[in-house]
């Protein structure tokens, strides 16, 4: 996936108000951008952060431009728009490039399911195989203190997020084949945990979900700032990690 027209940069300057950014320009103009990102964004959006921002040509929007990347003290590169994780994750499937997801003869987006009235961010299907419904988070959220490369998900409580693995195990528990594809944004992040001391609801949940049969993926492609390309799996670690959290939750 490439950024067309290329990425600009400037400084963070502060986030407010969800999605607004103001940035500081290379030649000292001051720039408000759109942030489509609703988490925490820990570790994302520090004042003096490097940031990369795309600009639409579309006449309707208030603001042209929206904020892509953000490169953290580190040096790692984060892509901030969450939208990007489905818009790689369609570019891959349609490719066959995800290995555990090919061979289905066709890909919808954005279907009704479920009893919750909710949308499956992909549904594959093809002839003789159970459908495959996927859902996609996209990681952002690095934190080393119990290990180097220890990236987390969700960065904000999300019960959006507790709906859909409620969702998935009832898609499972059908007969379908259900996944959670977490799609890891950040090139410091070699290995995904539920992060349990911000939401252990929903931590708990993807223990259960993968108990109950829910595969749950962690892609992680190559970040540039000027396009993002197939790379590979990085490994999940189950709550189980965890003991406090597993005691608390009764898995196991």
């Amino acid at each position: 996936m490439e950024f067309d027209p290329p990425l600009q940069s400037g400084l963070l300057l502060r986030r407010y108000k969800r999605f607004l950014t103001d940035i500081l320009l290379d030649d000292g103009q001051e720039l408000t951008i759109h942030c489509a990102n609703t988490g925490a964004m820990t570790g994302c959006a520090d004042p003096g952060t490097r940031v990369w921002y795309s600009t639409s040509n579309n006449p309707k929007r208030k603001l042209p431009h929206s904020w892509e990347i953000a490169q953290s003290p580190a040096g790692h590169l984060i892509c901030v728009n969450t939208a990007r994780a489905n818009t790689l994750t369609r570019e891959l499937l349609e490719r066959d490039a995800l290995a555990p997801l090919a061979g289905y003869d066709t890909l919808r987006a954005e279907v009704k399911y479920g009893e919750e009235n909710s949308r499956i961010d992909f549904l594959l299907q093809g002839q003789g195989r159970a459908d495959c419904y996927i859902e996609v988070k996209s990681v952002t959220l690095l934190d080393e203190r119990e290990g180097a490369g220890l990236g987390y998900f969700p960065d904000a409580v999300t019960a959006r997020g507790a709906k859909h693995l409620r969702e998935l195990m009832a898609m499972k528990a059908t007969g379908h084949r259900a996944v959670l594809l977490f799609m890891v944004l950040h090139t410091g992040i070699i290995r995904v945990r539920p992060a349990t001391w911000i939401d252990p609801h929903y931590s708990q949940l993807v223990e259960q979900a993968r108990l109950a049969g829910v595969e749950i993926l962690c892609y992680r492609p190559h970040l540039g700032v000027q396009r993002m390309e197939p790379d590979g799996f990085i490994p999940f670690e189950s709550v189980l990690c965890d003991p406090s959290v597993a005691d608390k939750s009764g898995i196991g």
